[in-house]
């Protein structure tokens, strides 16, 4: 008979032993969210990304959408020369009557496909590059590195317009050349992952069981280094957008026929006095794709931060 004075915690022989559940009540399953569930829970809660998120989402269907709403096309000339801001040209026109919101629709969506190709281009080479160097070690990672501080020590702006002043002037010139200088950016923050990824247990146990090195970097280590390469990306959208104004700035960026937001300042730049709408609206664009798109890669290195996965929700 047990002792009914024995405190209510103390185990009597032949009682089952209690076992610790962690916190939860006995049979109750934990419930594990998907990583990609517990990162966009964590993106809506930086309302500013969010927010940025959808204003970026509704200039991409301005600029290519827009022109085909639009009355007017680009490069049209209407008999109304250097009006200002009205309701039939709500961004007034220049001095041959090109109406100017139409010449901002086609110049956001050059300068768009710019940004993008020039984040795509930089981020596959760079992830590339810096997977093999950090991988490999040794003279391969001495080799590749010195590579990218040999073109990261050249002012990429000179660099870029040396490299542009013998092309074509095509948007797509442009971007490959951009993104061609921005890949060492991205090869050394891929590297520096790397680095550590290498010496997991995952990968330690792939190549004991007789994994390629192809096949570990493809498989093993790029998968994991994604939430960085996501967030460069990102960044590198807006970077690309502002490499190619301040080229077209300099008369080495997006050339005629072909028409940018950077070349809509550079030919405005002599009538801010006389018609501001024509250098200030193209500005605005760019300082809304810049902004929204940093803000969405902040939102995006909170929702990908490494320490945060693998939590309970």
């Amino acid at each position: 008979m047990p002792d009914p004075a024995a405190p209510a915690s103390m185990v009597t022989p032949g009682s089952p032993v209690p076992r610790a559940t962690g916190g939860h009540e006995p049979g109750v399953a934990v419930k594990h969210r998907p990583q990609w569930r517990q990162a966009a829970r964590r993106f809506r809660r930086h309302k500013l990304a969010v927010v940025s998120l959808m204003v970026f989402v509704l200039l991409v269907l301005l600029a290519f959408v827009g022109p085909a709403l639009w009355k007017y096309r680009a490069g049209e000339i209407t008999p109304d020369n250097s009006v200002p801001p009205s309701l039939k040209h709500p961004f007034g026109t220049d001095n041959l009557g090109h109406d100017m919101l139409a010449e901002v629709l086609r110049g956001l969506q050059i300068s768009l496909q710019v940004a993008l190709c020039i984040a795509l281009m930089a981020t596959m080479a760079g992830t590339a590059w810096g997977a093999v160097s950090g991988y490999y070690t040794g003279v391969v990672d001495a080799a590749l590195m010195r590579l990218a501080d040999l073109i990261l020590t050249i002012p990429p702006i000179a660099l870029a317009a040396a490299l542009a002043h013998g092309s074509s002037g095509s948007w797509l010139s442009i971007a490959s050349i951009i993104g061609a200088l921005a890949a060492p950016y991205v090869a050394r923050v891929v590297r520096g992952v790397v680095l550590s990824l290498r010496e997991r247990d995952f990968v330690e146990a792939a190549r004991a069981l007789g994994a390629s090195d192809l096949r570990i970097i493809l498989c093993h280590i790029v998968p994991n280094a994604v939430a960085v390469v996501i967030v460069n990306a990102t960044l590198l959208v807006a970077g690309g957008i502002l490499a190619e104004t301040a080229l077209s700035f300099v008369g080495f960026g997006v050339r005629p026929p072909d028409t940018s937001l950077g070349l809509l300042i550079t030919v405005a730049q002599g009538a801010v006095s006389t018609r501001p709408w024509l250098f200030y609206f193209p500005g605005l664009f760019i300082i809304l794709v810049a902004l929204t798109v940093n803000f969405v890669g902040d939102g995006l290195r909170d929702a990908l931060d490494p320490r945060q996965t693998g939590r309970r929700q």
